[in-house]
Parts: structure tokens; C-alpha cells; sequence
């Protein structure tokens, strides 16, 4: 496979064959960015004009809390509340009939925006249309897009709706049979797993093998909502 700097990372999830790729992409740019945001690019006078305008969400709060860096983290809240003390003082409706409205539009969007979830969505959005562009070009790509275990329901959308734009129509046709084909087989195999799963709590089934069952109903919340968490940072 021809592979540039670009490539490498969604190749590499695309050979890992463990769940969805794209969550795994997903996993690999969250650890990323939190790394780099309580380290490298912390005390960086771009960087802190960003954070302290974007602040972040209440799962990226967490997840730098279990980071354990706590003076990192500290420091970055004192830079941010500082911020957000300006953001809603008085001062910026002056020349407003409402001050009230200018402070809730800022904490409307302050409220709505997380600096580490927009870093991931760019990223990302550039691997999705990456994946795209492999699979167009590259024959080995398309054998391991055949593969894979599977793609959860969110970012199999977001595959579907990009490939249009990087896949020739000669191309797409095949796209969409080898991208459905594998979803179906998995859609039907959870179906009957999750179907003996709940058939296992009959007592009349009570000593029959549970066979691919018994983890079912956590592989069809991966399957339909995707993996946000891995059990360990890669």
C-alpha cells in the first residue's frame, strides 16, 4: 500500500481489526489531545487564548481530571475563569439595552463548545475522508474495509455520506455492496445472539450452551452507538 504521513493512522486502525476503526481513530486522537493539552501545548499563548475561549466539555473535564496532573489542570482553570469572568461582566453590555442577553448568548456558546472535541472532530473529519480516498485507490484497502469486524452505526453514516465525494460512481456501487454486506452479516448475527440471549432466561432453555450470547447486548451498543471508551489508552 502506498502509504504518506496521512495515511499511516488510518491504515493502522484499519489493521488493527478490532471493532469499529473509526472509534479506534477516535480513541487515538482524544489520548492525543489531552496529552498534549495538560503537556506540551498547556502553557502555549495560542493554545491558552483558544482554551480559555472554548473551554471544554464536562467529559473532557473528567477525563483530564484522571489524567492526575492537577496543577496543569489547575492552572489551565485559572486562566479560563478569569476569561469567563470578563466574558460575563457587565461591562460588555453597556451599549446594549440587555446586558442580560449579551452574557447568555456568551454562555449560550461557552455552554455549547469544548476546545479538545473540536481539535478531535477536524482531525477526524480529515481520516473519514482519508478512508475514503484508500479505499478508491488502494486495492489492499479495500480488502481490509471487507474485514472488518464492523462499523458503528455513527460513523458508518458519516462514511457513507463522505464516499460519494472522494469514490468515482464507477466505484461506488461496489463501495456500497462491500460496506453493506458486512454490516448485514453483523446485524443479523447480533440479532440472533441478542434473541438467545434473552431465550437463556426461559427456563426451558436453561441448559442449553450459551454459544455467542452472553456478551451480545454490549456488542449491539458498540454495534449501534459506536466505542467512545477503550478499556486501556493506547
Amino acid at each position: 500500500m502506498n502509504e504518506k504521513i496521512y495515511t499511516i493512522p488510518v491504515t493502522m486502525a484499519f489493521e488493527k481489526n478490532d471493532g469499529c476503526p473509526f472509534c479506534t481513530l477516535m480513541h487515538e486522537l482524544e489520548v492525543t489531545e489531552l496529552d498534549l493539552i495538560l503537556g506540551a501545548s498547556m502553557m502555549e499563548p495560542d493554545v491558552r487564548i483558544e482554551t480559555n475561549k472554548q473551554g471544554f466539555c464536562g467529559e473532557h473535564y473528567d477525563k483530564m481530571f484522571e489524567l492526575k496532573n492537577r496543577l496543569g489542570l489547575g492552572l489551565m482553570l485559572e486562566s479560563h475563569l478569569d476569561a469567563i469572568k470578563k466574558g460575563v461582566s457587565i461591562k460588555n453590555g453597556l451599549f446594549v439595552k440587555d446586558p442580560g442577553a449579551v452574557t447568555s448568548d456568551y454562555l449560550g456558546k461557552l455552554n455549547n463548545d469544548c476546545y479538545v472535541c473540536s481539535r478531535i472532530n477536524e482531525k477526524f473529519s480529515k481520516m473519514i475522508e482519508t478512508a475514503a480516498i484508500l479505499w478508491e485507490r488502494e486495492k489492499q484497502f479495500r480488502e481490509m474495509t471487507k474485514t472488518q469486524p464492523y462499523f458503528c452505526f455513527p460513523h458508518y453514516e458519516l462514511f457513507l455520506q463522505v464516499a460519494p465525494k472522494y469514490i468515482s460512481k464507477k466505484n461506488y456501487p461496489d463501495f456500497l455492496n462491500d460496506i453493506n454486506e458486512l454490516q448485514t452479516k453483523v446485524l443479523n448475527e447480533l440479532q440472533c445472539d441478542v434473541s438467545w440471549f434473552c431465550k437463556k432466561f426461559d427456563y426451558r432453555y436453561d441448559k442449553e450452551p450459551w454459544g455467542n450470547a452472553k456478551d451480545s447486548i454490549e456488542r449491539t451498543i458498540k454495534f449501534l452507538c459506536g466505542e467512545k471508551d477503550k478499556k486501556q489508552r493506547l
